[in-house]
């Protein structure tokens, strides 16, 4: 096996490990890539990417986030699990925020930025269909409290500060 690691420390901060591609001036910067080999028997290998914990203070961020397109787009962010072969299911995709023991849980939020000169993104939660059993279905629940009130769940429309606000639709299919 490799090990790339920085020392550790018993006053002070741990050395950083750093790893990237250089700047490019007249062509495409390089390629950061990170990847796990294939195998004939048990399930396939891990990449675990965890950011520090602290005794003492915040535990480490962890970033992800895409290129900046200075004159154009920028770059996609792409999350997904692998097509299931002929017997199994695809894997599961799980967002969520740690458990607190004294305090607060952390939040999750899913949006898209906002724009000026153009639309803003949207955002689309779906189920994909199927061709056997019922269909998938989409759940959203506010939070349940054994001390005082269950957390309130809001479906609001967006403004139109020139026109009409949108609508809001439910309906069956």
């Amino acid at each position: 096996r490799l090990v790339f690691s920085s020392g550790s420390a018993s006053s002070g901060n741990s050395g950083a490990v750093y790893l990237g591609s250089g700047v490019s001036t007249g062509g495409r910067s390089g390629i950061v890539s990170i990847s796990v080999g294939s195998g004939t028997s048990g399930s396939g290998g891990a990449v675990s990417v965890l950011s520090g914990r602290s005794t003492a203070a915040t535990g480490g961020a962890l970033s992800v986030q895409s290129g900046e397109g200075a004159s154009t787009s920028s770059g996609v962010i792409s999350v997904r699990t692998a097509n299931a072969g002929g017997a199994g299911v695809s894997g599961r995709l799980v967002f969520s925020s740690g458990s607190a023991n004294g305090g607060n849980s952390g939040a999750l939020y899913v949006g898209s930025g906002a724009a000026i000169g153009g639309r803003s993104g949207m955002v689309s939660i779906s189920v994909g269909s199927g061709t056997s059993g019922s269909g998938g279905g989409v759940s959203v629940l506010s939070g349940r409290s054994t001390a005082t009130t269950g957390g309130a769940l809001s479906v609001q429309s967006g403004e139109g500060t020139a026109s009409t606000s949108g609508s809001i639709v439910i309906r069956s299919a």
